[in-house]
């Protein structure tokens, strides 16, 4: 199963920002366990590095996010995807519409965030850490 991590899971674990930190650190864990692959995309972790910069200077947040990547996959981001976004009339914010694209694009199952509502319009199943935590639990 392939699960797509939005900006805002990244963000919660390298900062560990409660309590968020308490779900979202228990999904990046799963990388690798069973049949469960995570992946991100070049511009979550953009904003993840902006926003752990900021908490903790660019030398600490480049670590963390080399670290991070040692244990995720990267979905693609080119100009299909862009395509993509721009001709989809539903996507009224760009970010999100890239993310979702993307994860499109590298077969992913799910997209975990706790933002769901921006992906209103998505034919991959959206839940939130917690939900993506219960879910697995059950199946």
């Amino acid at each position: 199963m392939k699960v797509f991590l939005d900006a805002n899971v990244l963000v919660s674990v390298l900062n560990k920002e409660y309590p968020l930190y308490t779900w979202s650190s228990r999904v990046l864990s799963l990388h690798g366990i069973g049949d469960v692959q995570l992946y991100t995309s070049p511009l979550c972790l953009a904003i993840a590095f902006y926003f752990t910069g900021k908490k903790s200077g660019d030398n600490v947040a480049n670590r963390k996010l080399r670290m991070l990547c040692g244990h995720i996959s990267i979905s693609s981001m080119d100009g299909s995807v862009v395509g993509q976004v721009l001709s989809d009339r539903r996507i009224t914010d760009f970010e999100d519409g890239l993310e979702y694209y993307s994860a499109l694009q590298s077969g992913c199952d799910y997209i975990v965030t706790e933002d769901g509502g921006d992906f209103w319009f998505s034919s991959i199943q959206v839940m939130d850490c917690r939900g993506f935590l219960q879910y697995l639990k059950q199946k």
